[in-house]
């Protein structure tokens, strides 16, 4: 099987993305990222989630000089 030898090369036992715990028999995906239980599929789309209104404020506070610079001409 080539599969488990190419896995096998990377000298890497597959881990969770969130909590770094090797996978036992059950396995969860959010946005194709493997997970080892439901609390780390929450833990990651909360993260996610995080990311997402962060980017938010950061274009609220670039758009907000122009828009008062606009006003003011």
């Amino acid at each position: 099987m080539p599969g488990c030898s190419e896995s096998l090369k990377s000298g890497r036992a597959a881990r969770c993305a969130v909590c770094d715990v090797k996978f036992g028999l059950i396995r969860h995906y959010s946005w194709r990222t493997p997970l080892c239980s439901k609390k780390c599929v929450d833990r990651f789309r909360s993260r996610r989630k995080g990311d997402r209104d962060w980017v938010g404020w950061l274009q609220i506070a670039f758009n907000q000089p122009s828009e008062n610079r606009a006003r003011d001409s």
